[in-house]
């Protein structure tokens, strides 16, 4: 597969031997995921999970952060310009039909296939990882940030119960997970290594070597074992709950956004976005 995919808003390489690094490719909006981000991403991901040469896919962020989470800004391409890869449809039809399909789609499923990918991923952060960010480096195996990485979410101020992909309790035990999303306070790398959250913290400028060397190291290992051992560990979640859990919290957060939209006409809090879109 010698034929990188051609993308927009994605870059594709292979730094190291069997080892691809897929780059939001957004330094101008911080990686901010537009919808056409979203779909490059996952379009990158299956070329390497695809490649047979290919034993580790390492997320980064190309700039000075990991991303700003989801583009609140708007514009770019439309859901119609993409083919679905979940089990949801009916994109564009009004009210909330068409606004928990498109959700479902872009954020909840697109996370659960990059969860489930057979090859370990890797995520890279450095400087800001908000939001929709989280949903991104917490589908990933594995999370290296540098030591000026932090992390937030600040969507219950939207009026919602946090960024979609809901993993805040596995991510960081329960009653910080609750300071987390309650206060919207980021927490710094440190933080969120002694959380669990995060396997290592690293100087800045060691950040992508020493990813990829560990990027490196786990490809010398074979590579069906390593299917089944990120398998094992992943079957052992969903023992726990963890799917079902990902489902419940998924259909509260679009009870917020029915619940907005009969308050403010909206699907957020207009009160709490300012400030988070100024970030």
């Amino acid at each position: 597969m010698a034929d990188y995919p051609n993308l927009n808003t994605v870059a594709y390489d292979v730094p190291r031997p069997h080892v691809a690094r897929v780059t939001q490719n957004r330094p101008e909006a911080r990686n901010a995921q537009s919808t056409e981000m979203t779909y490059e991403l996952n379009m990158a991901f299956d070329y390497a999970n695809q490649d047979d040469d290919i034993k580790v896919i390492v997320l980064a962020g190309a700039g000075p952060h990991f991303s700003s989470g989801h583009d609140m800004r708007g514009g770019g391409r439309p859901m119609t310009d993409f083919k679905p890869v979940g089990t949801w449809g009916n994109f564009t039809k009004p009210g909330m039909e068409g606004f928990m399909a498109r959700e479902e789609e872009i954020y909840l499923q697109m996370c659960q296939r990059w969860r489930n990918l057979a090859k370990p991923t890797m995520a890279m952060v450095q400087g800001k990882c908000i939001a929709g960010g989280l949903m991104l480096a917490w589908a990933c195996d594995i999370i290296i940030a540098s030591e000026d990485a932090s992390f937030s979410d600040p969507t219950v101020g939207f009026g919602v119960n946090g960024v979609e992909y809901f993993m805040h309790p596995w991510e960081l035990g329960a009653r910080k997970a609750k300071e987390f999303l309650f206060t919207g306070d980021p927490l710094s790398a440190q933080e969120a290594y002694e959380a669990g959250m995060v396997n290592r913290v690293v100087a800045r400028e060691a950040l992508e070597d020493f990813t990829l060397d560990m990027a490196e190291k786990i490809a010398t290992k074979p590579a069906f074992a390593l299917k089944v051992s990120k398998l094992s560990v992943n079957q052992m979640l969903e023992a726990q709950g963890q799917q079902v859990a990902l489902s419940a919290a998924m259909s509260l957060q679009e009870l917020a956004h029915s619940h907005n939209l009969q308050v403010f006409g909206t699907a957020v809090d207009p009160t709490g976005v300012p400030a988070a879109v100024k970030r």
